[in-house]
């Protein structure tokens, strides 16, 4: 799994779909799990997209959604969100049946290397959805013998029934043992984090844990180690900083608010360092993941 190397390329791969809701789940703290039949969408979507997602018929103004999980045979794709303003609170309103406008899959995915297999996937908040389509791409990825690791942070409920972990991790602090029932039946290690007193969460910021899992490893398996995230600034800016002390390869998908999402209105550019210097780029099409070098300089 690997985006494309050229900035435009992805963008032909755009569709326009009328998405029939096949399943809205509602979860605690006003998070929410969509499952959508779209398979235009589906079929080429990438760890790290998101879709355009109408909320509401009355409501002209799409939202931007992390895409959580995709099922290309069946032609489905899931996303996870949380209910922030009123195009949010419209969508929460849809029902099995109903059908929504669907434009994607749009956006850079992060790019796996297979000299790289332990892949260290941190995921805060509303960042969790792509660590979980990342997690179940490396598992259908033959290239390389994958041993990707998944931590989660949050400071509200997660948006699954965590439960103790079945799989063994090295290196993680005691007590540490609540996961993602979802990968742990794909043999996909996870841990979680939290500093709001969940069982078995780790006790702290999800950065933290991982450092304290980078630190039990020796000089060859770090070497082997990537990471890729996708949370709040506050949590990538932390990870970029982890990456730079244990001289790792970071990856980095940002959140910004959008507009149009396809590169027209420019809304959600932010200054990245490019080898020419500073550059301004567009997260929904020149991104949303970039080297974390590039947009944490310092």
């Amino acid at each position: 799994m690997s985006a494309s190397s050229s900035p435009r390329a992805h963008r032909g791969t755009i569709a326009i779909e009328d998405g029939r809701v096949l399943n809205h789940e509602h979860l605690a703290a006003g998070q929410h799990v969509l499952r959508l039949a779209a398979p235009q969408v589906a079929a080429t979507a990438l760890a790290g997209s998101f879709v355009h997602l109408q909320c509401n018929a009355a409501i002209r103004m799409r939202r931007p959604l992390s895409i959580m999980r995709v099922d290309r045979e069946a032609g489905w794709i899931e996303v996870l969100y949380k209910v922030v303003g009123h195009g949010l609170a419209e969508l929460t309103k849809s029902e099995t049946g109903d059908t929504l406008s669907v434009m994607g899959p749009i956006g850079r995915g992060f790019s796996a290397h297979p000299e790289r297999r332990r892949v260290l996937a941190i995921g805060g908040g509303v960042g969790i959805p792509p660590m979980v389509f990342l997690a179940s791409e490396l598992r259908a990825d033959q290239r390389a013998d994958w041993q990707p690791l998944v931590l989660m942070g949050s400071e509200i409920p997660f948006p699954f029934k965590a439960r103790p972990s079945r799989i063994l991790v090295p290196g993680m602090p005691e007590g540490s043992i609540a996961c993602m029932p979802l990968l742990d039946e794909w043999g996909v290690p996870s841990r979680l984090a939290s500093r709001a007193g969940f069982p078995g969460c780790f006790d702290g910021f999800v950065t933290e844990l991982a450092r304290e899992w980078l630190q039990s490893l020796d000089d060859r398996q770090r070497n082997e180690v990537e990471i890729m995230a996708c949370g709040p600034t506050p949590m990538l800016r932390a990870t970029a900083q982890l990456a730079r002390e244990f001289n790792l390869p970071c990856q980095v998908s940002l959140e910004e608010y959008m507009a149009c999402a396809v590169g027209g209105c420019a809304g959600c550019a932010v200054r990245v360092q490019t080898a020419n210097g500073p550059a301004m780029k567009r997260v929904c099409v020149d991104g949303p993941v970039f080297d974390a070098t590039s947009v944490f300089a310092d």
